[in-house]
């Protein structure tokens, strides 16, 4: 490998990545119209790191869920045990 093809092989490698872009993952986040109360879930379990910490941000979440339909399209089913 030539000094110039080294030099462009270093700098790939090491240039950072665009990451403006919405992602798959984003793009369905979005779609679901809860993104906000998703990151704000997220936020609280990176934080507390204990998912029962989080049971007022899971509500809202729970909430926005269902008021855009989500059930309907991701077929999901409430679970009928109550959160202690």
């Amino acid at each position: 490998m030539s000094k110039k093809e080294e030099d462009v092989a270093q700098q790939s490698s090491t240039a950072p990545v665009n990451d403006d872009e919405p992602d798959e993952w984003d793009k369905r986040i979005f779609s679901t119209g809860c993104a906000d109360e998703n990151a704000n879930l997220t936020d609280c379990y990176w934080k507390k790191k204990d998912w029962r910490a989080c049971k007022d941000e899971m509500e809202i979440f729970r909430a926005c869920w269902k008021k855009h339909n989500n059930d309907e399209r991701t077929s999901t089913k409430d679970n009928t045990e109550k959160l202690n």
